[in-house]
């Protein structure tokens, strides 16, 4: 056997002409890292380069705050680093770069934490000293994880919501808006979380599948001889409008049908006849549909527009069950009705669902005469007839039966659809009509000035946006968001420092003197004056007719 040949390997390390560093070979980040910040802190880079470019072109970018409320996580570290690229960018193209940082320190994400580790139902005062306490811890936490992440700032004076001086700026807005003539006051669906207690900005609300059962409803015809001039007839049977809803549990709380106006509306004669007679008011576009899943036979004796059948009447399907339902829901007409489920009749209550509110009180129902029986923990109030006392989502294969049992059940049916849901809670959220402050969008101010939709697309189209398509997607929102809700029901956050007259409810007549007043309290001692004033330490003997809105 031949001995086998050894190739000796040329030494290429040698042949490569690399630069003699100190550099390590490797990272070492943990170690490494904190050394870093320390050298940027002790050096005052950020001073450093603020001094060096002064008197250059100012560049400041005024960070929308996160919470002061956990960990970071990606999120964070994407915004702020993308965000510190953007102000050493600028810097090194010759501007005076500026990046203060800041943090919302308000709000319900902060009270929820306290609520999860103290229980709910604090006192006012033990809630807010607990939040503040708390949002302060985490300022500390996520300021110094920020440094980590190595973004330059002013970080020993960032701006905090809970800055005594910046609460009581605050009321001092509302009192200029309020002098405006922005500020109202009134019954409205607005989103409300059963969890929360309180209402939802729109930006709090997201939304996930959800399975509902949906009922197909009828309304018991109340004035048969005005249906049939309607429909050109000189009498008609007896019969029902038939709607359709996924929310049965909004049925006790009706007081109106929607018809589109231009959409054409039949009379069927149907067999075998239900409990209410052998009549039906459908949209004339979905008989087939609806005949089919009833499993009726039928004939269309009439029609007419949605127009024709303004104002007549219908009777509550749970009337004959209970004297307490024992009334009548007039048909309106709403653009927003459609064709594309249902019956083309769509049952209305005004305190559970904006498009039902906005008709009932065009039509001239009150504040007062809407009924709004489920309360702010998701409960029928008790003295509701049949279902005081439940959940509302409890209550629904109870109504379903109590319908059934009145002979105004038509048809039940699971249905699984996007709903909406408490972005913090994860759980379903209703349209609930309360009593609230807005500012309204629309509201033409005292002064003749733009209204605030207007200023503030004005001040969009003003604005210079990266990407361009921000400015669509803003645009869009303002002009079509409804009236802005100021009142909230929780306790960390700036209050609607308000004094109303017990009796009539009014707002007391100085009440710009006095929120100027209870803001030069709240500079001294953060938004906790406000929950400890004595009313009588501004308004003397007028104290005992007014209570404060807390």
């Amino acid at each position: 056997m031949r001995a086998p040949i050894l190739l000796s390997m040329p030494d290429y390390k040698n042949t490569l002409n690399l630069p003699d560093t100190s550099f390590p070979m490797r990272g070492d980040l943990a170690r490494r890292e904190p050394a870093w910040v320390a050298e940027w802190e002790e050096k005052r880079i950020y001073a450093a380069i603020r001094a060096a470019s002064a008197g250059r072109p100012r560049f400041v970018l005024h960070d929308g705050p996160p919470y002061a409320n956990g960990d970071l996580h990606l999120g964070h570290a994407v915004n702020k680093i993308l965000k510190d690229i953007v102000v050493k960018t600028h810097n090194m193209a010759g501007y005076d770069a500026h990046y203060v940082p800041g943090w919302d320190c308000h709000g319900m994400p902060i009270e929820i934490q306290i609520e999860k580790k103290y229980g709910k139902n604090l006192p006012t005062a033990e809630m807010q000293s607990k939040a503040r306490a708390y949002a302060y811890e985490q300022i500390d936490r996520q300021r110094k994880d920020f440094k980590r992440l190595g973004v330059l700032g002013d970080w020993d004076h960032p701006y905090l919501t809970m800055n005594f001086g910046n609460e009581a700026n605050e009321i001092r807005v509302l009192g200029r808006i309020m002098e405006k003539g922005y500020v109202f006051r009134g019954l409205k669906p607005v989103n409300w979380c059963f969890d929360c207690g309180s209402a939802l900005a729109e930006a709090e609300v997201e939304y996930a599948d959800r399975v509902d059962p949906t009922v197909d409803v009828a309304f018991p015809f109340a004035d048969k001889d005005a249906l049939a001039a309607a429909f050109g007839l000189k009498s008609i049977e007896d019969g029902a409008a038939v709607i359709w809803t996924t929310t049965p549990w909004t049925i006790p709380a009706n007081q109106a049908l929607n018809l589109h106006p231009e959409i054409d509306y039949a009379l069927v004669r149907v067999s075998p006849a239900p409990a209410h007679g052998p009549l039906l008011l459908l949209a004339a576009e979905r008989v087939q549909a609806c005949l089919q899943n009833w499993q009726l036979q039928g004939e269309i004796i009439a029609t007419a527009k949605g127009e024709a059948l303004t104002g007549i009447t219908m009777r509550h399907p749970l009337a004959k069950v209970d004297a307490g339902y024992d009334r009548l829901s007039p048909i309106y007409l709403g653009d927003y009705v459609t064709l594309d489920a249902g019956t083309g009749i769509v049952h209305s209550s005004p305190a559970y669902g904006i498009e039902d509110f906005v008709s009932c009180k065009a039509h001239g129902l009150k504040d007062d005469d809407i009924i709004s029986p489920v309360m702010g923990d998701g409960r029928y109030a008790g003295t509701l007839p049949l279902f005081g006392g439940l959940a509302i989502w409890d209550a629904n294969p109870k109504i379903i039966e109590v319908l059934r049992q009145a002979g105004s059940l038509m048809h039940t049916a699971p249905i699984k659809h996007s709903y909406m849901h408490c972005w913090r809670h994860k759980t379903p959220i209703i349209y609930r009509a309360t009593s609230q402050w807005f500012a309204g969008m629309d509201v033409k101010p005292n002064d003749g000035s733009p209204t605030l939709r207007e200023s503030a697309l004005k001040a969009i189209d003003e604005t210079a946006f990266y990407p361009g398509w921000g400015r669509a997607r803003l645009h869009n929102m303002i002009a079509n968001r409804p009236d802005w809700t100021l009142s909230r029901q929780r306790q960390w956050g700036t209050p609607m420092a308000f004094f109303v007259h017990k009796e009539t409810g009014e707002l007391h007549p100085r009440t710009l003197e006095l929120l100027e007043q209870i803001a030069k309290r709240v500079e001294k001692h953060g938004i906790e004056a406000w929950q400890t004033l004595d009313a009588r330490e501004l308004l003397d003997d007028e104290a005992e007719q007014v209570k404060a809105c807390r």
